[in-house]
């Protein structure tokens, strides 16, 4: 990014450097995560928040335990979701049928899909019904997965409300959009703070290269929620193969085929990989391969994305 200004100077000799964005975990942390993490993790393991150390007894906790976490998580994000929507869809004014959807709305055991954020177009909200066949189809597979949106566009961004009345028409395309998809209104903190710990999957689909850095990820990751994001801002750095699912972040200036290649392999994941991963279940009920994957999030997510890390690099790399 700078490299013409020291056009003389190696790329890595450049004097201008980064410092990438961390989150206070004890701010985000839901309750059962943390009694876990209290239990497992050692006494004062929040001030060695960034030491890989600190995350290694991750792998040794029971899988029940985990999964208990997560269930519970889930659960008490559903109970919040379907109040909520409720009176959201009532204050629009939306027609009866649609506001009593929302009591049949969620179920705590269906793979839950977070999307929230400020909506801009870059963030590419359009993804999600680019090929409306196939999205109404994974709302009512065997399968299912139900998406809770959630987000403000800038006043002035007319595209932005565009996608976003885009996504309302399609309220009365099928019963599965009113019981399996939300959208929340005035997103706040608040908001987020119940999103990033109950969902399953916490998905950002932004173009490449334009995401700077994306923390509403890595609050999910700290609560066992697994990523699937383009490899762009923070997700090129903390992917590696195992601890979530990534999109291609190449760039390309063609963003019509760009958009049409994230979209077919978006749409292969929600197919295919992501929720065999979470359905398929021990006899224990548990998911082994979604277990996995957890662990690997935390193990690997936890130390690298806090704002402990955060700190810590400022006061090494820029202000000694």
């Amino acid at each position: 990014m700078w490299h013409e200004l020291w056009p003389d100077a190696p790329v890595d000799q450049v004097p201008i450097t980064h410092v990438t964005n961390g989150v206070h975990v004890p701010t985000w942390l839901g309750g059962p995560m943390r009694e876990l993490l209290d239990r497992h993790l050692g006494d004062g393991w929040l001030e060695r928040a960034d030491d890989p150390q600190t995350w290694a007894p991750v792998d040794q906790i029971p899988a029940g335990e985990l999964w208990d976490v997560r269930n519970r998580q889930r659960a008490a994000l559903i109970d919040f979701l379907r109040d909520r929507a409720a009176t959201d869809r009532l204050w629009r004014g939306d027609l009866r049928p649609y506001v009593e959807a929302a009591e049949r709305a969620f179920h705590p055991d269906v793979l839950t899909i977070g999307f929230a954020r400020r909506v801009a177009t870059y963030k590419r909200l359009q993804l999600l019904t680019r090929e409306p066949e196939r999205a109404l189809r994974l709302l009512s597979s065997d399968r299912p997965i139900q998406i809770v949106l959630a987000g403000k566009a800038h006043p002035r961004d007319n595209d932005a409300k565009r996608l976003v009345a885009e996504l309302f028409a399609l309220r009365g395309v099928s019963e599965a959009v009113a019981e399996r998809v939300i959208f929340l209104h005035d997103y706040d903190l608040a908001i987020a703070s119940k999103l990033v710990q109950g969902c399953d999957i916490w998905l950002n689909v932004p173009r490449p290269p334009l995401e700077a850095s994306g923390t509403s990820g890595m609050k999910s990751a700290i609560n066992g929620g697994l990523q699937l994001s383009v490899l762009d801002g923070w997700w090129a750095e903390g992917y590696d193969g195992s601890n979530g699912w990534a999109l291609s972040g190449e760039v390309d200036h063609d963003h019509e085929a760009q958009d049409a290649r994230h979209a077919a392999q978006l749409y292969d994941l929600l197919e295919g990989e992501v929720p065999a991963t979470f359905y398929e279940r021990e006899d224990t009920g548990i998911p082994p391969r979604w277990i996995e994957r957890m662990r690997a999030s935390l193990r690997t997510n936890g130390p690298m994305f806090s704002a402990t890390r955060m700190m810590r690099e400022y006061t090494e790399k820029l202000y000694s």
